[in-house]
């Protein structure tokens, strides 16, 4: 009796793979790249959603009133942001303050919050935070109408700060002031002169 050929769509038996051949070592090399892409894109999701929170805080605390910023007054509202924090701090204070409790509740996030501020104090008396560029009336602009899109952050320009900035604005005003007092003071020495000539 002739035999009957086999079907296609029958399953066919997988080959086990040995261990140690090309084929295995081929894809462990292809689940290795996927694990390393999965991991930079949870890495790049968390960093995004932790910009978009900063974001997002500058975009509630903005004056709707002003058409742009000026440095001095972006580094006020950056030492507000780098305050966020003392409100849960005092509350975390308050409730390992009363007695009859036994170790810090909280100790954690308040390590956490006491690292974090350290952190950003340290870079802003450093090389600066970056602050969305609220100087610039353009990017202001945008940046109000900016709707929490994580997709549209790298639109958003963005600005370092630092105490630099902060100590230059203030000299600078005071040097605008101290200008335009001697210029007056001049404009004054001028006319007695002339008065006194005539």
């Amino acid at each position: 009796m002739p035999k009957l050929p086999k079907s296609k769509g029958a399953k066919q038996e997988k080959k086990v793979i040995h261990p140690y051949s090309r084929k295995a070592a081929q894809l462990a090399r292809e689940a290795h790249k996927q694990d390393k892409k999965e991991k930079l894109k949870i890495e790049k999701a968390l960093r995004l959603n932790i910009i978009g929170e900063k974001l997002q805080w500058f975009q509630s605390h903005l004056d709707p009133n002003k058409t742009s910023y000026t440095k001095k007054e972006a580094c006020e509202l950056l030492e507000e942001y780098m305050c966020r924090f003392s409100d849960e701090l005092e509350q975390i204070e308050l409730r390992n303050s009363i007695r009859g409790r036994q170790g810090r509740q909280h100790g954690s996030r308040e390590a956490v919050i006491k690292q974090t501020m350290e952190r950003e104090r340290q870079l802003y008396e450093g090389y600066g935070i970056e602050i969305p560029d609220i100087v610039n009336g353009k990017h202001l602009k945008f940046f109000r109408e900016w709707n929490g899109d994580l997709k549209k952050l790298p639109n958003i320009k963005m600005r370092k700060l630092s105490v630099r900035d902060a100590i230059c604005s203030h000299t600078e005003v005071a040097d605008v002031e101290n200008k335009e007092e001697s210029s007056k003071a001049e404009d004054v020495e001028n006319k007695q002169q002339s008065a006194t000539c005539i």
